[in-house]
């Protein structure tokens, strides 16, 4: 195969750092390994790894095609000997202890299992092969369409006639739809016997698992703009690429889709899923009287599935190209993704699906032999531990407590021994745990006064002093999954909430209770404290969680995990309903061992990974991998060394040492000094100037003591200022002025020379925003953004590091760790600025520690190299007014 650009297909000529990344990523996946990859925003990191994976899976095909071929070729050759009447292998019975014609017979059924294995994934391979074709030629898809609809059109007929049933008959003593939650009889694992799976439907659509590429990153646009990287790219028309979202992102059914939660789209979808198989059932026993039918979703059918599966595989489609296709086959898109996972060779999915194990089993995702990309993946080892951590707080509890004694209550009569029993144990539990927190169920938990203080635990500590380590959680958590109990219970409170309820009514009297307890509940959220309302959405726009109970549910799944790999943080606020526990994962090796282990090959990749001995010690020598199955690669960046210049500030205009330390930032001096600073910048940077500050708290005393000084008002008079806002609905808007303030300024001309933006180093602003061009000409980094030491949760990690962990160039691995951390936010944040080859920018690092060799090592190598350490501000501001009117000189303006 040619060397250069030959061997990687691609939209345009790439970059020779593009080249170099495709030729280190085709070789880690060819050899197995675990990749650490950095690629600068602006490199094209997306296109390189499209290309450079997407080159290897094909090269990888052809081997086994011609591996397969040769095989099978060699089997047809001896059978032809065979009818000939060849003489047989003679063996050498002195070379073993086995006769001849044994070794000869297995050795021969080993090659023909394996050949016939060969023929049976070739045929496989030719039928869908041959039935996508025909889908891209548009073959018997008028039929297909037509068949469809009339199926679909009975369906919606059937679904009709649901709801009419179940408005028009009765169920004896239970409301309509009160049925559906009452939880099924439960038998515990020593009583379960073998079930027979009746879903034959779903026999025809699974397919094996073809080699495939798993790609994650954190957000849904993040994805789609992979899917339209992929959608440019050489590959586009031949590769099989499905998206996968949640059903709140792919649901087509309007009646379930306008319930709006989450949690209710992903219950009222289970519940139908699970009327559909209950119906196939009893379809196949003997006539016998019915009761009222169960609403089934219209899409979910099994030839329009298998249908939008198809579609789905011969166009790269991002999730509203998917839920398109969706609308128009009249086939669920969540489903009909899922079933094409086993022939897809690119499947793009979020963080959340892959990376926790329930979820990514749900879904059927299998990772045995695949290859992961994780990209955008900085944060990994945080998303990881966040994702297997779990707080629940003394109003969930005891609303979870609440609920479920009435649920109990009514429903009583209609439960099982077995469904008692563990909803009692649910119970004792949650009992207890409003107990180690110093309060009482029964009470409202706003009016019950806690002792403040913070206290960490061990899991075995915490579960014996809560009085819940006779409980086995393992029994427990396997009933909360069969019995889905929770789902039960939050459709039991939507049932009777509020206006649900009508205290008249004689069936209803058990559930007063509730009704009060939770209207005592929205009337404190009134007087200023925290709604429970699961309907209510919080003020920053993110979802709040349906129910209780499934908070509940995720802590105690949480304490099944090994004692040593995590910690139950005890917080009392002075209030019960604000006091908390917490289970803090220390370990996210333990859960992503499994994925390592499984999988062929794992990428981990973004545009900034330094410093990169966190994802080394703490995510994969700590899962058990071997030192020579890692690989690093890091590029510089596509814009010349002219382009970009960081300095850093070891002093300032009046001769003030600059050293942020905690007590030293506080002083007026301090503050005046960073001022002056950025008094002298604004005078000389053209367009914006974004500057980070370590906190929120800290950017709001500096710019209360520049308001007082007058400094803000001479800032300005030279940039219009800006500061980020704490509500993440309201960042569009502020970043939307910002750019239109800079482009006015350039086009007016007047005595504004642009904008200047206070940002916070960790905050909205500091991750996935484009600073590209006259938005971010120059970055000011105030201080060393090291986290909060006194955070128990950070002081338990450091504990764990330093007692597991080997020290690091003579360090503890604690202090590492907060170092890095600290840098970690650094690199991201002043990555936002040079976003593209013609982009230019200056850097400025307020503080003289960051000249230490050890922290300058971990800057990004694309900054690192220019980087110059300034010890005083005269040479350093001169530096920076030459780069700006060079710029201005070769750009003409």
């Amino acid at each position: 195969m040619a060397e250069g650009t030959s061997r990687f297909p691609f939209p345009y000529q790439p970059y020779s750092i593009q080249e170099q990344f495709m030729e280190a990523l085709y070789s880690a996946l060819d050899e197995g390994k675990v990749g650490i990859f950095e690629s600068p925003t602006g490199t094209g990191k997306s296109l390189s790894l499209i290309c450079g994976a997407l080159t290897w899976l094909r090269d990888f095909e052809e081997k086994k095609r011609q591996e397969a071929a040769r095989l099978l070729e060699a089997e047809a050759s001896s059978t032809e000997q065979n009818q000939k009447g060849g003489p047989p292998s003679q063996g050498n019975s002195d070379s073993s202890a086995e006769p001849d014609w044994i070794t000869d017979f297995v050795q021969k059924k080993a090659e023909r299992d394996l050949v016939n294995k060969l023929k049976d994934e070739e045929l496989r391979r030719k039928r869908r092969e041959e039935r996508l074709e025909l889908i891209r030629n548009n073959a018997q898809l008028k039929y297909t369409l037509k068949r469809k609809s009339s199926e679909d059109e009975e369906a919606v007929r059937l679904l009709q006639l649901s709801k009419e049933a179940l408005s028009s008959e009765g169920s004896g003593t239970l409301d309509e739809g009160e049925e559906e939650l009452i939880v099924a009889e439960y038998e515990s694992d020593d009583e379960a016997k073998p079930k027979i799976s009746c879903h034959d439907e779903d026999e025809d659509l699974e397919e094996d698992h073809v080699t495939k590429i798993y790609y994650c990153s954190r957000t849904h646009s993040q994805l789609a703009q992979f899917v339209h990287e992929v959608q440019k790219s050489p590959f586009a028309s031949d590769i099989r690429l499905v998206s996968l979202g949640s059903r709140q992102n792919l649901c087509i059914n309007e009646d379930v889709h306008r319930l709006g939660s989450v949690q209710l789209i992903n219950d009222r979808c289970m519940e139908m899923q699970k009327n559909k198989h209950e119906k196939k059932e009893k379809d196949e026993e003997p006539k016998r009287k019915r009761g009222a039918a169960k609403p089934v979703c219209p899409f979910s059918g099994h030839d329009g599935l298998q249908a939008l599966r198809d579609e789905a595989l011969v166009k790269v489609r991002d999730i509203e190209q998917l839920v398109t296709l969706g609308k128009k086959a009249k086939a669920c898109p969540y489903y009909g993704g899922r079933l094409a996972i086993p022939a897809a060779q690119l499947v793009v999915l979020p963080y959340q699906t892959l990376l926790h194990e329930s979820t990514r089993r749900a879904s059927g995702i299998r990772l045995k032999d695949q290859v992961v990309i994780i990209d955008e993946a900085h944060n990994l080892i945080d998303t990881i531990a966040c994702i297997y951590s779990c707080e629940v707080t003394g109003a969930q509890l005891c609303c979870s407590h609440s609920q479920l004694t009435q649920y109990m209550e009514r429903y009583r009569n209609r439960l099982k021994a077995k469904n008692l029993m563990y909803i009692k144990q649910i119970l004792f539990v949650v009992e207890s745990l409003v107990r180690i927190l110093g309060g009482r169920i029964g009470q409202n938990p706003n009016a019950q006064a806690t002792q403040p203080g913070t206290e960490l635990q061990t899991i075995n500590n915490f579960l014996f002093n809560a009085q819940i380590d006779n409980i086995n959680l393992f029994k427990v958590r396997r009933y909360y999954e069969k019995s889905l109990i929770s789902r039960k219970l939050f459709g039991f409170v939507e049932k009777y909430q509020g206006s649900g309820v009508n205290p008249s009514d004689k069936e209803n009297h058990k559930t007063e209770g509730l009704r009060r307890f939770l209207q005592s509940l929205q009337k404190s959220q009134s007087q200023g404290e925290p709604s429970l309302d699961p309907n209510q959405a919080p003020e920053d726009g993110q979802p709040r969680m349906a129910s209780p109970m499934m908070q509940v549910e995720g802590f105690l799944f949480a304490l099944t995990n090994a004692n040593k790999d995590g910690r139950v943080v005890i917080q009392k606020q002075g209030v019960l309903a604000h006091s908390s526990v917490k289970f803090l994962l220390l370990n996210p090796a333990v859960h992503f061992a499994e994925v390592l282990r499984d999988c062929r090959a794992v990428i981990i990749a973004g545009g900034t990974m330094q410093p990169v001995a966190d994802f080394k010690d703490q995510l994969l020598l700590s899962a058990g991998l071997s030192q020579n199955r890692i690989a690093e690669f890091s590029c510089g960046h596509v814009i010349p060394p002219e382009n970009i210049l960081p300095l850093i500030f070891c002093s300032g205009p009046s001769g003030q040492a600059l050293e942020f330390t905690f007590q030293n930032r506080e002083t007026p001096q301090m503050m005046d000094e960073t001022g002056r600073i950025l008094s002298n910048l604004c005078n000389v940077v053209p367009g914006g100037v974004v500057c980070f500050f370590p906190s929120y708290e800290y950017e709001r005393r500096v710019y209360t003591h520049w308001e007082s000084s007058g400094l803000l008002q001479r800032l300005s008079a030279k940039k219009k200022i800006f500061q980020e806002p704490k509500k993440a609905s309201q960042v569009e808007q502020v970043l939307s002025d910002y750019s239109r303030c800079i482009q006015n300024c350039k086009q007016s001309g007047g005595p504004l020379s642009g904008a200047l933006l206070f940002s916070v180093v960790g905050g909205k602003m500091s991750e996935g925003i484009n600073f590209s061009d006259d938005l971010g000409r120059c970055v000011v980094m105030v201080g060393m953004p090291y986290p909060n030491i006194k955070s128990p949760e950070l002081q338990e990690k450091v504990a764990y590091l330093d007692k597991n962990m080997p020290q690091v160039g003579g360090r503890s691995p604690g202090k590492a760790l907060i170092e890095n951390l600290c840098m970690k936010a650094v690199n991201q944040s002043i990555g936002r600025a040079i976003r593209h080859r013609g982009d230019y920018a200056c850097i400025i690092l307020l503080d003289c520690r960051y000249a230490r060799p050890a922290t300058l090592a971990k800057l990004p190598d694309w900054i690192k190299t220019s980087a110059q350490v300034q010890a005083s501000f005269g040479p350093a501001f001169a530096s920076i007014r030459k780069f700006f009117m060079e710029k201005k000189r070769k750009n003409g303006e």
